[in-house]
């Protein structure tokens, strides 16, 4: 965009929007989700605060800023959920489900050993990744009722109420064969028409849970056979990815799986994952990454 239409772009704002409002924002979103919003990010941070602007009946952004030094407001919840960014959809990068699959049946149905199988997918968003999960998980073991358990968590309280929900346009289950919908689903009628609802046996495999992967301590006891935290850290810089994936280290069973996104990458972190895949990590030497956590 040219300096000139940049211009005329600003006097079309609503409300006044200065660089030093965006830096606030920077900061402010930064310190309590990790997210690091680039310079270019400006229009996006307005077009979504603008709304919760108009919400508040704040009249600038100084004045909506002003509001989130009480945490206890409520509205740090819109403000995050507003400026977070929930693109997922089902089976989301295949082969990553594929080895899910082929993982847990050699790691535990070959041998009958290590149930429950315990699940994490650690950004849910909608919840469609968490479905996709427990789709391959009642594939694998042919029953609707698997010795699994799914824990979804998001930061975002929208998202997490629409994952719960289980219902999506038809759209959205292009990816998936008629004969999964017809087993997983249930189409809308009436009211609901060009809708589906995730089948009660499939969501009872899933708790979800908010969660913010920035909190000091997690409310997790048991370590996992696979997590799955995709496209979400591309929204770190390096040092907080380190930090996260510093505490995911416990959290792994020594032969466990981290899937990542496909254009996220941990060559800083080496001591801690090494790749098993495309984007997929395990711990580097389980007991020296354990051990390096514990010192």
């Amino acid at each position: 965009m040219t300096p000139g239409n940049s211009n005329n772009w600003d006097r079309k704002r609503e409300f006044k929007f200065t660089p030093h409002d965006f830096s606030h924002v920077q900061g402010l979103i930064y310190e309590h989700a990790g997210i690091h919003l680039r310079q270019t990010k400006q229009h996006m941070v307005y077009s979504r605060l603008a709304r919760r602007l108009r919400a508040t009946g704040a009249e600038t952004f100084e004045q909506y800023l002003a509001l989130l030094e009480d945490k206890s407001n409520g509205e740090w919840e819109n403000f995050v959920n507003a400026l977070t960014t929930n693109l997922t959809s089902f089976f989301r990068e295949p082969h990553h489900f594929a080895i899910l699959s082929e993982h847990v049946k050699t790691t535990m149905v070959s041998d009958g050993k290590r149930y429950p199988v315990s699940l994490w997918c650690a950004a849910a968003s909608t919840g469609q990744e968490a479905y996709s999960i427990a789709m391959t998980m009642v594939d694998l073991f042919g029953s609707v009722a698997p010795p699994v358990r799914i824990l979804a968590t998001d930061l975002d309280t929208n998202v997490l109420q629409k994952a719960q929900q289980g219902i999506y346009p038809l759209e959205c289950l292009e990816r998936i064969p008629p004969g999964k919908i017809k087993r997983f689903f249930l189409k809308g009628t009436g009211s609901y028409a060009g809708f589906a609802k995730v089948r009660p046996e499939l969501q009872s495999l899933i708790t979800f849970r908010q969660m913010n992967l920035l909190d000091k301590t997690w409310p997790l006891d048991k370590p996992f056979d696979a997590i799955f935290c995709r496209n979400v850290m591309i929204y770190f810089d390096k040092s907080t990815q380190y930090k996260v994936l510093e505490k995911f280290v416990p959290l792994l069973k020594a032969d466990g799986l981290l899937f990542a996104g496909h254009s996220e990458s941990f060559h800083h972190a080496t001591d801690l994952f090494e790749m098993r895949g495309k984007t997929v990590y395990r711990l580097a030497h389980a007991a020296t990454a354990r051990e390096k956590i514990k010192g």
